[in-house]
């Protein structure tokens, strides 16, 4: 492996077509800061513009995923926040609300593949990040909190919007209302997490081995089938199915259909190039 782009607070390590994206501030429990949202936007969106990448991994340094917002050196400065601010300081909040949002979404709107290899606590913005992913593990130690009630805030920079799709509405409520904390055993039973493994080399491992099987496909239909996936979302299964139907009339010709068509004949590994 050998790194590519360099971050403040992030690591991006490669392996073929597969990389990493390594939250990589253990000293603070990879607690986000505003830097590790900046780092966190940066790197996904510099892998989504980088060919050679088919297949990204999502995982932490340290004993933990991460604990969540820094309140130490958040990015908002709650100063302002607390005091009777007009409108002008209400602006600004949502200004830096909606960046956050657009930060730690990016995985959701790339187009490669993500998927989220989670150890240790995945507390409050940990949630809001890998529910942007497209597949989640974890291993046994892992732990998982929805816990801004317990601040006596409203998550907002995607949790509410995004895991009633994946762990259904009462499940998000139960999570969110009461700010608990769930094991790895509660997370797979709810379909937050997919894989739950030994431990933390073992969940990299599994997460490396999905990885490796996206970026073996066509990254055409690999990246098709992502597309689908979100643009699907909101619409009733006759218009998902006439949307697919105008994208594969568009986009099913291509040189990796040609090998896969070659390959299958010639009883030969397909070798696809985006093409």
């Amino acid at each position: 492996m050998t790194d590519e782009y360099t971050f403040e607070t992030v690591k991006i390590e490669r392996d073929g077509y597969v990389a990493e994206v390594v939250l990589n501030r253990p000293e603070a429990g990879n607690a986000f800061n505003a830097q590790l949202f900046a780092d966190v936007h940066d790197a996904f969106e510099a892998l989504d513009g980088d060919d050679d990448c088919r297949a990204i991994v999502l995982r932490a340094e340290g004993k933990a995923f991460t604990y969540g917002l820094d309140l130490m050196s958040a990015p908002v400065d709650f100063g302002p926040v607390l005091s009777e601010g007009l409108a002008g300081v209400r602006l600004e909040l949502r200004r830096l609300i909606e960046r956050l949002q657009v930060q730690t979404g990016k995985p959701a709107v790339i187009r490669k593949p993500v998927v989220a290899a989670v150890h240790g606590w995945c507390i409050g913005a940990g949630l809001d990040l890998i529910s942007a992913c497209d597949i989640r593990l974890c291993s046994a130690d892992a732990r998982f909190s929805l816990r801004e009630a317990r601040v006596a805030m409203v998550a907002d920079i995607g949790s509410l919007q995004r895991l009633p799709r994946i762990i259904g509405d009462a499940a998000t409520r139960e999570l969110a209302l009461t700010a608990k904390d769930i094991d790895a055993a509660r997370a797979l039973a709810l379909g937050l997490v997919s894989q739950v493994h030994d431990d933390r080399e073992a969940v990299y491992a599994a997460a490396r081995v999905e990885a490796q099987l996206i970026a073996g496909l066509s990254p055409v239909a690999v990246q098709g089938v992502k597309h689908v996936l979100n643009e699907q979302d909101g619409m009733t299964v006759q218009q998902g199915l006439d949307y697919v139907a105008t994208w594969n009339s568009a986009f099913l010709q291509s040189e990796d259909l040609k090998e896969a068509f070659a390959a299958f004949f010639e009883k030969r590994a397909p070798e696809y190039k985006g093409q």
